[in-house]
């Protein structure tokens, strides 16, 4: 074909010829950037550019890469494939990028079709704006490796777009544009034909993954990859279909709108799930027509469920499918732990600052919330037979103003803040270790049976310290009243400890065990369930405010504190040492019996209103400060699905063009990029890395 314009390189010479140099410059012109573009430009030119030959700096090839490449990037596509644009920028074939190569790059890259433009230059080897029949056949085969899946160029799909090998039919841009996106399904016909030998429309699992890592390995993540093969678990035969690996690829072709259904579809649902059917209606109502077929339908849902059979699903069961890069929960943790010393060091420095979280989150809420619990205290506690010492909580605490002050409602918070760190740390600490350890460790969820098995058991741990720290404040705040009424002699804390023992300590620990495992297998659960499925934690990406946070805690505290209200004065019946013409009970069994006999049965429920007014604000406020304190300075990461979709958009929009141009190159083989990851020219080679006295030719 006659060359209208002979070819020019970006450093050349103007003035060489007329009408080329005419042509160059009526071009510059037409495409000139702004000028504080230009100084970007400059900026990551210089700041890349290593080689320097007679005062001038050049890109490298793993310069270039750095300076082009998406700093942050939600793709397969690694680095160093970068490197297979670096032959488009370099106009001259040398195997350096100067100044002027850079800027026509960066311009190029501004073209809104800059992905297809640059994948047709590639092609394109001898810069004549059209591709041969032997070009395009020699780009592809150079690119692949020796174990790719043969294509047949001399097939009736080549011959319509570049006619007979020997022919002299050539494609223009917009023909390359329609290949390329063509390419691939016909790939992939190939490839089936190729596998299935003896023709009966079925190929292996084995081969279904050789095909698909070929033409989409780079789309996919790989955990998706390892279970490719369970694909031929659809059907009876054990082996897969042709149709069923044409599902496959329009799953993979269509997965921005298969995001986005998913994305609103799941949205929409009261429960933040779906199965099939609402996938298929949410299709439908959003399109012109159908989208997806029932057979793409149950691979989206096989892969998104890893092949069990559950109809409904939420969001994060489809991470895996939505993102390239995702990576079961484990792994993440696995590949972020440093040396074993570092790791245990970071460990103990972890579970120490869990401590100080519980301890001051506690120390906060306690304080808050300690004359409500003074109230609830003697509003429970023993009465004589026959008298009755509070008519409610509000007479409770009229008495105990009048009788002590201000400072009796604060009476015995001294030893309640001294137990509330250990107490708050071992409970929190066991509830998050077992709700790991039963979490599945590739979506994040857990049973709802091991969420109240987690907080029960955090629950049952607390005894330990709850039960001693409870006897002694108990006997504490009671001391006020009885000094002012009968005269007694006050005794502090150090003095109870000795009275009780160490048995004596835990006198009521049944009573507190049965109160302190269901408070907080209702509470955990209940908290879990208002922030993910009432206030929608997670939906989308979203997180909570901070009245969001303190009302799911407050609210998960109301009906914990309430139900677990009989326990609580049963515990504090066997508590409270017993004054003469008062109860005595032998144990916990007796307790129930007695005070259900003497006082009825709602006596079991006193201070139960004033339960909830005490552990809903505190629990509010301390899982508020454990939430807030949790983030620093180790930020504990929550399972959500981030694509490009909903990551923002960090690097400029070049590079990203740089990227979809390599995904496009990819989509004809996955080795794309690697073999010109490997390539050096013999010129960057004699190059000096900074300084070079004279061109090296």
């Amino acid at each position: 074909m006659t060359r209208v314009i002979d070819t020019v390189h970006c450093d050349a010479d103007a003035a060489s010829s007329s009408l080329t140099g005419s042509a160059l410059k009526g071009v510059r012109s037409v495409v000139a950037a702004p000028e504080n573009e230009m100084k970007r430009w400059r900026r990551i030119f210089e700041a890349n550019a290593k080689v320097v030959i007679d005062g001038e700096k050049y890109l490298d090839p793993d310069s270039f890469v750095n300076a082009i490449a998406p700093k942050s990037d939600s793709t397969k596509i690694g680095r160093a494939q970068f490197a297979i644009l670096f032959r488009v920028a370099d106009s001259s074939k040398r195997g350096l990028v100067s100044w002027d190569d850079f800027t026509v790059f960066e311009t190029l890259l501004k073209r809104p079709d800059a992905d297809y433009w640059i994948a047709f230059q590639y092609f394109d080897v001898d810069s004549s704006g059209t591709i041969t029949f032997d070009e395009f056949k020699n780009v592809f085969l150079a690119n692949v490796g020796p174990s790719a899946i043969p294509f047949d160029f001399d097939c009736d799909w080549v011959k319509l777009y570049l006619g007979r090998k020997n022919g002299t039919h050539v494609l223009g841009y917009n023909e390359f544009t329609q290949l390329m996106k063509g390419l691939q399904g016909e790939r992939l016909r190939q490839a089936f034909k190729y596998l299935d030998k003896d023709q009966d429309g079925f190929i292996r699992p084995e081969e279904f993954k050789h095909i698909i890592l070929e033409i989409a390995g780079h789309k996919l993540s790989d955990a998706v990859i390892e279970r490719l093969p369970t694909l031929c678990t659809l059907t009876a035969s054990g082996r897969i279909s042709y149709s069923e690996v044409v599902a496959f690829q329009n799953v993979i072709r269509e997965m921005d709108m298969v995001e986005r259904i998913l994305r609103e579809a799941t949205a929409k649902s009261k429960d933040g799930r779906i199965d099939q059917s609402d996938f298929l209606n949410h299709s439908a109502a959003i399109s012109r027509y159908a989208l997806f077929t029932p057979m793409e339908a149950s691979i989206i849902f096989h892969f998104a469920g890893r092949g069990s059979r559950e109809k409904k699903l939420a969001l994060l069961d489809f991470a895996q499918l939505l993102d390239p890069q995702w990576r079961a929960p484990h792994e993440v943790l696995e590949a972020n732990e440093a040396s074993p010393n570092a790791s245990l060091l970071q460990g103990v420095l972890k579970s120490a600052y869990g401590f100080v979280q519980g301890g001051i989150a506690g120390a906060f809420g306690a304080t808050i919330v300690y004359p409500i619990d003074m109230g609830k205290m003697q509003n429970q506690r023993s009465t004589v037979v026959g008298q009755m010492l509070y008519k409610n909580s509000i007479d409770c605490a009229q008495k105990i103003f009048r009788n002590e002050g201000l400072m009796g409602f604060y009476r015995g918070l001294g030893p309640q803040l001294i137990g509330v760190a250990p107490e708050k740390a071992i409970k929190l600490t066991v509830n998050d270790l077992v709700r790991g350890r039963a979490m599945d460790p590739e979506t994040g969820r857990i049973k709802l049976a091991w969420e109240l098995i987690a907080g029960g058991t955090a629950g049952g741990c607390q005894v330990i310290f709850t039960n001693p720290l409870e006897i002694v404040k108990i006997r504490l705040q009671i001391q006020g009243e009885a000094a002012k009424v009968e005269g007694a002699v006050k005794t502090g804390a150090a003095n109870i400890v000795r009275q009780l023992g160490v048995l004596g300590l835990y006198k009521g620990a049944s009573a507190c065990l049965l109160r302190d495992i269901p408070f907080s297998a209702i509470y955990f659960t209940a908290y879990s369930h208002l922030k993910k499925d009432i206030f929608h934690e997670g939906y989308n990406g979203k997180q909570l405010s901070f009245l969001e946070t303190l009302g799911a805690a407050g609210i998960a505290g109301m009906p914990a504190a309430y139900l677990t209200t009989p326990a609580d004065v049963v515990k504090t019946r066997l508590q409270v040492e017993a004054r003469q013409g008062q109860t005595h009970y032998k144990g916990l069994t007796d307790a129930f019996v007695k005070i259900n006999k003497e006082e009825g049965f709602k006596a079991l429920f006193k201070g139960g209103p004033a339960r909830i007014l005490r552990s809903s604000p505190q629990f509010g406020f301390t899982l508020l400060a454990y939430e807030y304190l949790q983030k620093y300075p180790w930020q504990e990461n929550k399972p959500e699905v981030k694509t490009a979709l909903t990551t923002p958009k960090r690097d400029e929009m070049s590079r990203i063009r740089a990227r979809n141009a390599l995904k496009i190159l990819l989509d004809v083989h996955g080795d794309f990029g690697r073999r010109a990851a490997n390539f050096s020219h013999p010129l960057v080679k004699q190059a000096h890395p900074t300084t070079s006295p004279s061109k090296t030719a």
